[in-house]
């Protein structure tokens, strides 16, 4: 299928084939008919991604931090990979469609296929022929009403919810400042509601377009927005101003404080400057209210993902709800969009419709692309390039592309000898085809049973979200490919049964992504106390730091917590440098917080083992990242061995230390792959026996009902049968 994308390192725009995206249980796939370019928001990212280096960090410096922090945490090497895998990216363009349901997802069966909907959202409804959006990101398109105003309706929501946040009552006088796509709709809007209103704008061509949107006066700079303003209200000022401009001066705030009458409110749709002049807004006791896009529900994973929608007693206007609203009001004729289309593309020709964007030289409002109305057109999931796996060279392929497996494992995997990439899986073709063009595959799925299905694959590396690790996991196994699952394991015991049992009937190795025990300087330590007498006392502190409250992890279904998705690495660090399994498992958990984009993970683990060593480990999100992430001691037979973040290290005997490592951080990633590779080539057994796999999941579990229960859990690996 084809889907305008932007090469977010060079600029670079085109038209490029891609894997149309994999269906999803939460939404719906959509046969694209239009979709409509937003000229300023889409110049702005288009702008920014054709900016030199220096451009795009002082447009996101807070980007920046996390480059410098990741540098400081984890050094030089590991900081240019992660930083490259993200800028070789092509990014989705487009957020505004609309078109025919042609798959519907489990958990969206208010739709069938043929609905006529219109689409939502950032990632979601992209200029392509194909997309995939959650269900409360669509809604169905009134009869009458065709594809090219419907696919206006994301822009309409904006416009609709930045009047709302207003709140003007009928027959109050209304100002908009900005008259670009979001302002005439806001004009038409306002219109329909009954309002008088005023459009400002420095462009003469603008304001004629809003007195055709039915605007009652205009104005091309402030003198004539105040004389005018005057005018239309006795010298009272308007009701309310809705700044729906782009600029980053704040002169449009400044404005609105003139026109406006004592307590009116102001309303800020577009991205302007903010600098407020307290002394207007104070005098006129001023209402400063900002609009945030659709409307209720956006930004949260709960609503958008998830499908979760607000009761309507308590949340009359949400996203979706404010687009059916909008749809009605085209389907009534309140809402022209025909008068808003300046221009028509065909999607091959988009590059076209960016250039008129960018350069200027011709006026432009609503500029939209057309998408091929083939009935029965297939779009392959797979996207190939020939290439043919040698004798000697292991065939390897991977599923799920996010910016782990792209900045840590691919990377390293590139570097092995006699290894072929040959398919890699993601949810998008985007995603797929920008991990595919970076590292050399042979080719980009968004279907994962075609990379089971591959006879080629001897090892297929899991790379996706936490819940679907151990279904994708099983199913490699029982067609006999070795399997590298990137940690956790699993997030349920029904999971870990399945790993097992399919692990048991398999020649394919199983390899989970527990690096830490491949670290050189634990394998120098292990090494040291290889000859003990004594069981081991180990204290692990993690100062994990905190995830936003919003972050998939902390979702029980996807990415079962912190504990079972995170600490699990340190459970199998315990297990390695004490050769023993857990026995039982104490933790306690801090209560969690109610504070705003906040989650405390903090939590203490105790744990038994089998020789009679015993371990705390210590996980807290609630340290200053300014501190080292992981530190352990090692306490055995009078010894003690620390270790600094992975950094350096030391062994204490007998009143002497001997420094160990010291330079730059090693948390054993690429010998953990080396391991598994060689171990693959070979036929030997898995680095990390499969007893030890099923022990850290059960004792993560463990931790997780102790927290809850308040009690010692016992760790019971009989009931796996391993």
């Amino acid at each position: 299928m084809k889907q305008v994308v932007q090469n977010f390192r060079t600029g670079e725009l085109k038209v490029e084939e891609l894997a149309p995206p994999a269906l999803r249980p939460g939404g719906v796939l959509v046969r694209t008919g239009w979709s409509l370019i937003s000229a300023g928001t889409e110049r702005t990212t288009v702008e920014t991604a054709q900016s030199s280096l220096i451009g795009k960090a002082r447009s996101r410096p807070d980007l920046v931090r996390q480059v410098f922090d990741t540098f400081r945490r984890e050094g030089l090497s590991s900081t240019y990979e992660k930083v490259k895998a993200r800028l070789s990216q092509m990014k989705a363009l487009g957020y505004s469609a609309a078109g025919e349901v042609i798959a519907v997802g489990r958990e969206a069966l208010e739709f069938r296929v043929g609905d006529r909907v219109a689409c939502a959202g950032g990632g979601y409804a992209s200029h392509a022929e194909v997309i995939f959006v959650p269900r409360n990101l669509c809604c169905k398109i009134p009869d009458g009403v065709s594809y090219e105003p419907a696919c206006y309706t994301t822009v309409g929501a904006i416009a609709l919810q930045g009047i709302r946040q207003a709140d003007p009552r009928l027959g109050e006088t209304v100002v908009v400042i900005g008259l670009g796509l979001v302002g005439q709709l806001t004009v038409q809007l306002l219109k329909a509601a009954g309002c008088q209103v005023l459009g400002v704008d420095i462009e003469e061509a603008a304001c004629e377009l809003a007195r055709k949107s039915g605007a009652d006066s205009v104005a091309i700079d402030s003198a004539a927005a105040l004389t005018t303003c005057n005018a239309l209200t006795g010298g009272r000022g308007a009701d309310c101003i809705v700044i729906t401009a782009a600029t980053n001066s704040s002169q449009p705030v400044e404005l609105a404080a003139e026109l406006a009458r004592d307590r009116a409110r102001v309303v800020v749709v577009g991205a302007v400057g903010m600098n407020v002049p307290r002394h207007s807004f104070f005098a006129k006791e001023l209402e400063l209210r900002l609009s945030r896009s659709y409307g209720p529900g956006r930004y949260d994973p709960e609503y958008e993902e998830k499908g979760s929608d607000y009761p309507i007693g308590y949340v009359r206007w949400t996203e979706k709800r404010n687009m059916e609203a909008f749809l009605r009001l085209v389907a009534e004729g309140k809402i022209d969009t025909d008068l808003l289309t300046t221009q028509r593309f065909k999607v091959a020709q988009a590059t076209e419709a960016y250039d008129l964007i960018l350069k200027g030289g011709q006026q432009y409002c609503g500029v939209l692309l057309e998408y091929p109305r083939a009935e029965h057109r297939d779009w392959p999931a797979t996207q190939i390039r020939s290439k043919t796996v040698g004798d000697d060279q292991l065939g390897i392929s991977f599923i799920g592309a996010g910016g782990f497996a792209r900045g840590v494992l691919l990377p390293i995997i590139k570097r092995s000898p006699k290894v072929q990439l040959l398919g890699v899986g993601a949810a998008t073709g985007l995603s797929a085809k920008n991990t595919a063009d970076q590292f050399g595959f042979s080719y980009s799925t968004t279907d994962a049973q075609e990379i089971l299905g591959d006879e080629k694959s001897q090892l297929v590396f899991i790379a996706t979200r936490h819940d679907s690790h151990a279904h994708l996991a099983a199913e490699a196994l029982r067609r006999g490919k070795h399997v590298f699952v990137e940690k956790p394991l699993t997030l349920t015991e029904e999971g870990l049964r399945e790993i097992v049992a399919a692990a048991r009937e398999s020649k394919g190795l199983l390899m989970a992504g527990y690096n830490r025990r491949f670290a050189p300087i634990a394998r120098e330590i292990k090494e040291r106390f290889c000859v003990r007498t004594g069981p081991m006392t180990i204290l692990y502190r993690v100062n994990a730091g905190q995830l936003p409250r919003d972050h998939w992890t902390h979702d029980a279904s996807e990415g079962g917590g912190r504990i079972v998705g995170e600490a699990c690495h340190f459970i199998d660090f315990v297990q390695y440098m004490t050769g023993a399994l857990p026995s039982s498992v104490s933790a306690q958990a801090v209560p969690r917080t109610q504070a705003a984009g906040m989650v405390d993970d903090s939590s203490v683990i105790s744990m038994g083992l089998t020789d009679g060593s015993i371990a705390s480990i210590v996980y807290t999100a609630s340290g200053d990242p300014s501190v080292a992430k992981e530190h352990v001691e090692v306490f055995c037979d009078g010894n003690i061995a620390t270790i600094d973040d992975f950094k350096s290290g030391s062994f204490i005997s007998n009143g002497k230390r001997t420094k160990i490592g010291g330079g730059a951080q090693d948390k054993g990633h690429a010998d953990e792959i080396a391991a598994f590779l060689e171990a693959a080539r070979n036929g030997t057994g898995a680095p990390i026996a499969l007893e030890s796999l099923v022990a850290t999941s059960l004792a993560s579990f463990a931790v997780v009902e102790s927290a809850r229960t308040a009690s010692v859990v016992t760790v019971d690996l009989s009931s796996m049968a391993v």
